[in-house]
């Protein structure tokens, strides 16, 4: 469980990038272009502050 935890902020990195290639290429809606940078930016505070404590 705890490897899961630690790959946690690279997930939300890379389904932000979903997010912004979905509306780059198929659904150009403001929605999306919210969601993606939310989960840029919690995926890089948990990336941060996750691994910040293992280190």
């Amino acid at each position: 469980m705890e490897t899961g935890k630690k790959y946690l902020g690279v997930i939300l990195l890379l389904l932000g990038v979903l997010c912004l290639v979905l509306y780059k290429f198929a659904l150009p809606e403001n929605a999306l272009l919210i969601t993606g940078m939310a989960l840029e930016l919690v995926g890089i505070l948990a990336y941060i502050f996750i691994n910040k404590r293992n280190a």
